[in-house]
C-alpha cells in the first residue's frame, strides 16, 4: 500500500528529504504522497521514514491503494531501474 498525508499536516517540511523515493511533494495546500512511487520504503529501510518522522502522525496507511509487500518490492526495483 502506499501512504497518504492527511488533512492534519502541519506543514514542517520534514517528511520530503526522508522520502528516499521522492514520493512527498508539496500539494495545493498540504504535502501529498504520489502512489506510484510510493514504496512504504520497502526496499530501502525497515519501516517508512516519513512515519517515523512526522510530529503529528498524519500519515496512514492509503486503503485505496492495496498492494503487497512483493509489489511493493516490484515498485522499488522499477524505480531503482529508472533513477539508473
Amino acid at each position: 500500500m502506499a501512504l497518504l498525508i492527511t488533512e492534519e499536516c502541519i506543514n514542517c517540511d520534514i517528511c520530503e528529504p526522508e522520502c528516499p523515493n521522492d514520493a512527498i511533494y508539496m500539494g495545493a495546500e498540504i504535502y501529498e504522497i504520489d502512489p506510484n512511487k510510493c514504496t512504504e520504503c520497502v526496499g530501502h529501510f525497515d519501516e517508512p521514514q516519513c512515519q517515523q518522522v512526522c510530529p503529528v502522525s498524519c500519515i496512514p496507511l492509503n486503503f485505496a491503494c492495496v498492494e503487497t509487500p512483493a509489489q511493493l518490492m516490484a515498485k522499488f526495483e522499477k524505480l531503482q531501474a529508472e533513477k539508473a
